[in-house]
């Protein structure tokens, strides 16, 4: 118990001297500062955070992860096409795809596709 007591006190130490040394050895400065700063999306991060966020970005993104989810269920479907009985693969396909087009029309109808609103 000692020992696991005492090497848990030379790794708190040790690494307590690496950082102290990082910060001492660094050359950053001042004029480092937009450099180190996180970049997101053209957005000044040294203004303030909580700004007005276009909510049509968010829509494409959405857009985009469904058809996304539906390219990766089409693959599988496509790889089953000859396990499985020709006529209920057919229902499952055309219903799938069915649900896929009523949403692209729902989204459609909303004016989401269009960039300029």
């Amino acid at each position: 118990m000692i020992l696991m007591t005492m090497i848990s006190f030379l790794i708190f130490i040790i690494s307590n001297i690496m950082m102290l040394l990082s910060i001492i050895l660094s050359k950053k400065s001042f004029m480092d500062r937009e450099k180190c700063s996180p970049f997101e999306c053209g957005f000044d991060p040294k203004s303030m955070a909580r700004i007005p966020f276009s909510l049509h970005f968010f829509l494409i993104t959405m857009i985009f992860l469904i058809f996304d989810v539906e390219i990766a269920l089409i693959f599988p479907m496509i790889l089953t096409f000859k396990m499985v009985n020709l006529l209920n693969w057919m229902k499952i396909s055309f219903f799938f795809i069915i649900i896929l087009l009523l949403g692209l029309y729902h989204e459609w109808n909303q004016n989401m596709l269009n960039w300029t609103n």
